[in-house]
């Protein structure tokens, strides 16, 4: 399900156009003490499923092992995460409500591939903000991720989680344009499209040794969707340059206070 372009060697096409940004007054208010303190034990939650899991495998780790080791009970693991998959995945069903909010709503008029570049690149932002907050390299903690799901339970959760965030994507894509999934075939198409255009650079990310930032490969992977994947496009050179100052490796990544 991933996309990618031909090989071929041609004159670069021009620049393709940002989408527009979404409006700074729908950026969030400073969060309280309290919401700081929630948002704290939900990263040590992660960070510590995650060490656990890759160390000893998902079979041989329990709830109350993750909660022993991040100092809180069960009750409040459970309080952030329904499952240890959900701790591991880093599950957030306000973040998957705001992204299909923002499908629906955002820049009425706009083709939707154009609103989908701009959500899809900020949360890239903050996938690889996310995982530096966990300590450590993001590209680490990705790869015990990824080596986490090698675990037959596991690998089929990820793909069923996979198949939700679809779903939820192509649903949102229907409601903006006014159509149904059972009519029309476009919002399932695009859905899918969009889901392996993310995995697929998070893939190459990490093969590359984050020396393209994760946010530059979606948009750029998204502008050339939207130009119909030309065998020109500028995502084929984005490694042309990446001793460019604006192309953080994982060591800058967690020093970047972008807001996601």
């Amino acid at each position: 399900m991933t996309v990618a372009s031909e090989t071929g060697q041609a004159t670069p096409a021009p620049q393709a156009r940002h989408a527009p940004e979404a409006p700074e007054a729908c950026a969030p208010p400073p969060a309280s003490l309290r919401e700081r303190k929630k948002l704290a034990t939900r990263r040590e939650l992660r960070r510590v499923a995650l060490r656990l899991i890759a160390d000893r495998g998902y079979s041989n780790v329990t709830v109350e092992e993750i909660a022993e080791a991040a100092n809180v009970s069960p009750r409040t693991f459970f309080n952030y995460f329904p499952t240890k998959e959900a701790a591991l995945f880093g599950a957030d069903p306000e973040l998957a409500e705001a992204t299909r909010d923002a499908i629906v709503h955002q820049s009425p008029g706009e083709p939707v591939v154009n609103v989908l570049r701009t959500i899809m690149t900020n949360q890239a932002k903050t996938v690889v903000n996310e995982f530096a907050e966990l300590g450590g390299e993001p590209l680490e903690w990705l790869a015990r991720m990824r080596a986490s799901r090698t675990d037959p339970h596991l690998h089929a959760a990820h793909g069923a989680q996979m198949a939700a965030i679809e779903r939820s994507l192509a649903e949102a894509i229907a409601q903006r344009l006014g159509t149904t999934l059972e009519r029309d075939p476009y919002p399932g198409l695009l859905a899918s499209i969009a889901t392996g255009v993310f995995r697929s650079s998070m893939s190459f990310w990490a093969s590359c040794g984050g020396t393209v930032p994760l946010e530059h490969l979606v948009d750029q992977a998204f502008a050339a969707l939207a130009a119909g994947l030309p065998e020109t496009c500028d995502l084929r050179h984005v490694t042309d340059n990446t001793g460019n100052t604006d192309n953080a490796t994982p060591n800058h990544v967690a020093e970047r206070k972008e807001n996601p």
